[in-house]
């Protein structure tokens, strides 16, 4: 199933077959429009979903294509797979598209910590995807806007532990997400009375909830302990201690995070602010004398992740505070998946199907 007709001949030898799993969702859809707004060169695309919905159209750089049912068989000639369709469905798709040749970037988090499974943001760690057997993992939302972030003050001065709270956007728990929050506070502003939860535990408009995931021994959540996990995987340094706490607040793009860092050697504010300055993947707006800083309003149809709000810590010997937003749908998903696959198709760690002389 070709994606545009005629492409073939238009593109160069070098192009891929690529697949979207989980194609008709929001990241889904995200990563499509990714895909081609970074003029990824896609030979063939592939949107893959529920068997119900094949046939749904899609639009692909000016054409519509037909979604197909997420099956082995229609994994066949894909070169690289790129899936946003859940645990459940990655631990089972997923090796089967690997069966069939691809290479798989699976955003759930089924793989991302099994230990044959690289987990990348490539801003912190492209070297991992040489190693490479089949799946790639892409880290969770609220860890990769936070490493990218982190990896230049760790090379400088090796972070000892880190405190993060984050404020969650709606979107982060999908489309159901954002629907409760627009729906909630339309009846709320109309009636000022509590209303009936649409998408989480509680009302979330005008509210803000401790809980994303379900909660585990010690009474952290999931969520929580995927950022201690992920972010020493991704670092690659288990010493690095982290303690979380998650949240969803109103909003319906942009995770915004508070995060304390300890470090082994000096770090000054104005030295942080240079290293982010040049660090791949941020913009550093961090002015609090004109009011400056990152909000994650600002983050819509942005892919940089942004850092403000930085100031010592007279706490602790080299504490360092900052605040970090970046967009949840993007970087924290859509974005970082497309270029582990660019990093992929640079680095020669996934070959094509056939010379397409």
């Amino acid at each position: 199933m070709k994606a545009v007709a005629g492409e073939k001949k238009s593109m160069s030898a070098k192009s891929w077959n690529v697949a979207v799993v989980g194609a008709l969702g929001m990241v889904g859809s995200e990563m499509i429009r990714t895909l081609e707004r970074r003029k990824f060169p896609v030979r063939e695309l592939r949107a893959l979903d529920l068997a119900e919905k094949a046939g749904t159209p899609v639009e692909f750089r000016g054409h519509t294509i037909r979604s197909l049912a997420a099956s082995e068989e229609n994994f066949k000639g894909m070169d690289i797979a790129i899936f946003s369709a859940g645990g459940a469905a990655s631990e089972q798709l997923a090796p089967m598209a690997v069966r069939q040749g691809a290479v798989v970037v699976d955003n759930s988090s089924a793989w991302r910590m099994d230990p044959k499974c690289p987990l990348v943001v490539p801003e912190v760690n492209p070297h991992d995807l040489q190693w490479h057997q089949g799946i790639i993992a892409n880290p969770n939302c609220s860890t990769i806007q936070m490493v990218v972030a982190l990896k230049p003050l760790h090379e400088a001065a090796k972070i000892k532990r880190v405190v993060v709270s984050t404020y969650q956007a709606t979107t982060g728990a999908g489309k159901k997400g954002s629907t409760a929050l627009e729906e909630e506070s339309i009846e709320f502003l109309k009636t000022k009375a509590p209303v009936e939860p649409r998408g989480f535990q509680y009302q979330i408009a005008f509210n803000v909830i401790p809980h994303i995931d379900v909660f585990q021994e010690g009474g952290y959540t999931k969520e929580e302990y995927k950022m201690v996990n992920e972010t020493r995987k991704i670092m690659g340094d288990e010493s690095i201690r982290v303690n979380a706490t998650c949240v969803r607040v109103p909003v319906f793009y942009g995770h915004s995070e508070s995060v304390n860092i300890e470090t082994e050697k000096p770090l000054g504010v104005a030295q942080a602010r240079r290293l982010l300055e040049g660090s791949p993947g941020v913009i550093l707006l961090d002015d609090p004398q004109q009011l400056k800083y990152p909000m994650p309003i600002m983050t819509d149809q942005e892919d940089a992740t942004f850092v403000g709000r930085i100031r010592q810590d007279e706490t602790v010997e080299n504490g360092l505070s900052l605040w970090i937003v970046s967009n949840n749908i993007r970087k924290g998903a859509a974005l970082n998946a497309v270029q582990i696959a660019e990093t992929l198709i640079e680095k020669q760690w996934v070959k094509p199907k056939d010379a397409r002389k």
